[in-house]
């Protein structure tokens, strides 16, 4: 599975962003799409994950209320809106897939695929 991301940017405190990350390739192989995203000097974190076939969601509780995640299994793309920013949020984030059924979600390792990565600036 190839994964492009795009979508990221600069934007001031209590803006908004939204990305996109598009699958292609072996789609039918991949179960699950996260984001995750690295500040400078910091690891990889879980951001939020949606399931192709249900549409199950998942959200790390730093993002909750403010993020919302969704799929379209037509155009195999999943999208993060992110509301609410603030300089917290700041970092690379990445698409990553996986084709384990219920991997940890969270755990970076479970995925098999990732994307190039977008930057996201919050500035306060």
């Amino acid at each position: 599975v190839q994964l492009q991301a795009s979508g990221g940017g600069s934007v001031q405190a209590g803006g908004s962003l939204r990305l996109s990350c598009a699958a292609s390739g072996r789609t039918l192989s991949s179960w699950i799409i996260a984001w995750f995203r690295q500040a400078p000097g910091k690891e990889r974190e879980f951001v939020s994950a949606v399931t192709w076939s249900g549409g199950d969601t998942y959200y790390a509780d730093s993002v909750k209320g403010r993020f919302t995640i969704s799929r379209d299994n037509a155009k195999k793309t999943v999208a993060l809106q992110m509301n609410s920013l603030n300089p917290e949020d700041t970092g690379v984030y990445y698409c990553a897939s996986s084709h384990y059924v219920h991997p940890v979600v969270a755990i970076s390792t479970e995925y098999n695929s990732w994307g190039q990565g977008t930057q996201v600036t919050v500035s306060s």
